[in-house]
């Protein structure tokens, strides 16, 4: 197997800006994020940082905003690839696919914001183009939610959302435990649907 790690939107909207991570709290997730990356580096495993940018007039990511700026987490941190992105999903827009390609990447590791949203929609993408997918359930975030259709605190967005990638989509952990099998170079038990999955109830 061969791992990147990805690390998605760790920028400034999300810690001090307009929309501060809620759940899990930024004090537990950002060292977390840290900890993977310094694993990462020490394991031979490739980091890629992400960062989203939006038009110049808009209320979040603005490009040349301060929100849009790498958090210190990541900012000064050695990577292999650094992406701008413009969509929900890395794999939108980007050459994210084939820099996985070139470097015969098979397993993607995902830690960043939000989510449900840009760490949901990656992982979706990656698992459809055939990689196996790993999240840091510690080392991702959220925010409250609050929709048509319902709302939801922080917590349960970011529990039901990992609850439904690791129904088939990626192999959720702790970011200890991931640190412990990158050392090691081994995977992440894969995720299985069928294990996971009820059966129905006449």
């Amino acid at each position: 197997m061969k791992r990147a790690l990805i690390v998605i939107d760790v920028q400034r909207e999300y810690v001090d800006g307009n929309l501060p991570i809620a759940h899990p709290p930024l004090e537990q997730s950002l060292p977390n994020i840290k900890a993977a990356v310094e694993a990462a580096h020490e394991a031979g495993v490739p980091v890629i940082l992400v960062r989203h940018v939006d038009e110049p007039d808009s209320p979040v990511f603005a490009e040349g905003s301060r929100g849009a700026e790498l958090h210190d987490t990541v900012a000064e941190a050695a990577h292999d690839l650094l992406l701008v992105k413009h969509a929900v999903s890395c794999f939108a827009g980007t050459s994210l696919g084939a820099w996985l390609d070139e470097h015969d990447v098979d397993t993607l590791t995902i830690a960043g914001f939000m989510t449900q949203h840009c760490d949901e929609s990656t992982a979706r993408d990656a698992a459809d183009a055939g990689l196996a997918v790993e999240l840091l359930a510690d080392a991702t975030g959220t925010l409250p939610l609050s929709t048509p259709a319902g709302a939801l605190s922080a917590r349960e967005v970011h529990e039901r959302t990992l609850a439904v990638l690791a129904s088939g989509f990626a192999s959720v952990a702790a970011t200890e435990a991931w640190i412990a099998a990158a050392r090691a170079g081994d995977p992440l038990p894969a995720p299985d649907l069928w294990a996971s999955t009820e059966p129905a109830r006449a």
